[in-house]
C-alpha cells in the first residue's frame, strides 16, 4: 500500500477523481465553459505576441490543460500561453526563424520541450526552492522589463502597420518615424484602442468577462462593415479545421544554443510565476500544493505543448481569476475548457476568421499592463533601497538586453544577492 500511494502522488488529479464529490460537476462543466470564452481570445493573442501563427495559441491550450488536469497539484490553475513568456519566445523565434511561419513553430515548440524536461528533472530532484532565489525586486524588475517589451511588441498592430528592429529601444524608435511618416492605419487604431477601453472599463467587474466582450464587439464590427477590404483592417482569417497532431520540432544544430538558453529562461520565469499563484490559490482554498509536483506538472504541460504543435506555457493570472469566478471546484474545469476549445476547431474554425489583428493587440497590451508592479515597489523603495535598486538593474537589462539575456541579468543578480546574505 505503502508503494501503491507513493506512486499515484505524481497524479494528483486521480486523486482528485477519488475524492470527488457529485456537488461539483455543475460548478465545474459551467466554469469549463465560462473559460473556453477567454482560453480562445486570450490563446490566439499570446500566440501573436510569441511570434507564431494564432492558431498554434489553441494547440498550446487543449493537450497541456489535459496534462495539467492529471500531473498539476492545483485544482484551480489554469495553465496556458501567457504574456510573461511572450518577450523571452520572441526575442528566440523571431531572429531564427527568418520569417518562416513554421520554423517558427518548430523552435517555439522545441522551446516547450527543453522547458519541460528542466521543470521535470528539477521537480523529480525535490529543487522547487530554487525559484526562491529570485526575491520578489527582482522579480518585480524582471516582470516590469518583461511588460515593457511586451508592449512596445504589440503597438505596431495596434497602429496597423509593422516596422523593423530588434530590441525595445530601437523598436519605440521604429514606431515612431512609421507614425510621424503616416502609415498609420486609422481604423486599426480605432478598433484596437476601443477593444482596449472596454476591457479596462470592465476589468473590475468579475462576472462580466471584459476580454470576451471586447474582442466579440470588435470582430463583430469589422465583419458587419467588411473593414478587411474597405479599410484595410489585418485580421486573422479561419483557422485551420482540426484538433493538434502529435510532432517532433525539428531544430538545426545551429539553433540549439539559443532554444537551451530559452527554454531555461522560460522554465524558470513559468515556475516562479505559476509557483507564486498556486500557492496563492492553495491558502485560499484551504489546500496544500507541493513544489515540486507543482515544477513537474509544469512540465509534463510544456512537454505536451512542445510534443503537439504548441509552445512554452505558463500559469494565467488572467484566466484563473475566471475560472474562480465561474464557480471551479477542481481540475475537471481545465478539461471542460480545453474540449470546448477542441470543439471550435472541429465544428466552426471560420468563426474567428474577422477578429482584428488590433484587437488581439489590445489584449496582450492590456494584460501587459496587468504584470506592471509599482506599488509594492514604492514600499520597497521605502524600507530596503538596495532591493529597490536591485529591481531597477534588471528592469533597466530586460528592457535594453531582452528577455533572454535580461533574465540571464536577473539570476546573476539573485546568485550574488544569495551569496552576500549568505
Amino acid at each position: 500500500m505503502p508503494n501503491r500511494i507513493g506512486w499515484i502522488r505524481w497524479l494528483p488529479g486521480l486523486l482528485t477523481l477519488r475524492q470527488y464529490r457529485a456537488t461539483w460537476l455543475t460548478h465545474d462543466i459551467v466554469a469549463g465553459v465560462v473559460l473556453a470564452t477567454m482560453l480562445v481570445p486570450v490563446g490566439i493573442a499570446y500566440a501573436v505576441a510569441s511570434g507564431v501563427p494564432g492558431i498554434y495559441g489553441l494547440y498550446a491550450t487543449i493537450v497541456p490543460l489535459l496534462a495539467y488536469a492529471v500531473f498539476g497539484p492545483s485544482r484551480i490553475l489554469v495553465l496556458g500561453p501567457d504574456s510573461s513568456l511572450a518577450a523571452v519566445i520572441l526575442g528566440v523565434v523571431f531572429p531564427l526563424s527568418g520569417g518562416d511561419p513554421l520554423r517558427a513553430v518548430a523552435l517555439a515548440g522545441m522551446m516547450a520541450i527543453v522547458s519541460g524536461f528542466v521543470c521535470i528533472l528539477v521537480g523529480a530532484a525535490r529543487l522547487g526552492f530554487i525559484t526562491e532565489l529570485l526575491s520578489k525586486p527582482i522579480r518585480y524588475g524582471y516582470m516590469n522589463g518583461i511588460a515593457l517589451t511586451v508592449l512596445i511588441s504589440q503597438l505596431p498592430k495596434l497602429f496597423g502597420f509593422s516596422i523593423e528592429g530588434d530590441g525595445p529601444l530601437r523598436k519605440i524608435w521604429a514606431i515612431a518615424e512609421a507614425v510621424r511618416d503616416g502609415r498609420t492605419n486609422w481604423t486599426a487604431f480605432a478598433i484596437g484602442a476601443g477593444t482596449l477601453a472596454v476591457i479596462f472599463l470592465l476589468s473590475d467587474r468579475k462576472r462580466v468577462p471584459g476580454i470576451l466582450v471586447a474582442v466579440i464587439g470588435a470582430t463583430a464590427i469589422v465583419g458587419a462593415l467588411d473593414l478587411a477590404a474597405r479599410a484595410g483592417v489585418s485580421v486573422l482569417g479561419p483557422l485551420p479545421e482540426g484538433l493538434p497532431a502529435f510532432a517532433i520540432p525539428w531544430v538545426t544544430y545551429g539553433d540549439l544554443v539559443p532554444v537551451l538558453i530559452g527554454g531555461c529562461a522560460v522554465a524558470l520565469v513559468s515556475f516562479a510565476d505559476t509557483s507564486v499563484l498556486s500557492r496563492a490559490y492553495a491558502a485560499r482554498t484551504g489546500t496544500n500544493v507541493d513544489p515540486n509536483q507543482e515544477m513537474v506538472g509544469l512540465g509534463i504541460a510544456n512537454l505536451a505543448a512542445g510534443f503537439f504543435q504548441g509552445f512554452p506555457i505558463s500559469s494565467s493570472s488572467s484566466r484563473t481569476p475566471v475560472a474562480e469566478a465561474a464557480g471551479a471546484r477542481t481540475q475537471l474545469t481545465g478539461v471542460v475548457g480545453a474540449l470546448v476549445v477542441a470543439l471550435l476547431l472541429l465544428l466552426a474554425p471560420s468563426l474567428l476568421r474577422n477578429l482584428p489583428a488590433a484587437a488581439l493587440a489590445a489584449v496582450v497590451i492590456a494584460s501587459a499592463i496587468g504584470l506592471i508592479e509599482v506599488t509594492d515597489l514604492i514600499r520597497i523603495f521605502h524600507i530596503q533601497r538596495w532591493e529597490f535598486w536591485l529591481s531597477v538593474v534588471c528592469f533597466a537589462g530586460v528592457a535594453v538586453l531582452g528577455g533572454i539575456l535580461g533574465i540571464g541579468l536577473a539570476v546573476a543578480i539573485a546568485i550574488i544577492g544569495f551569496l552576500w546574505a549568505g
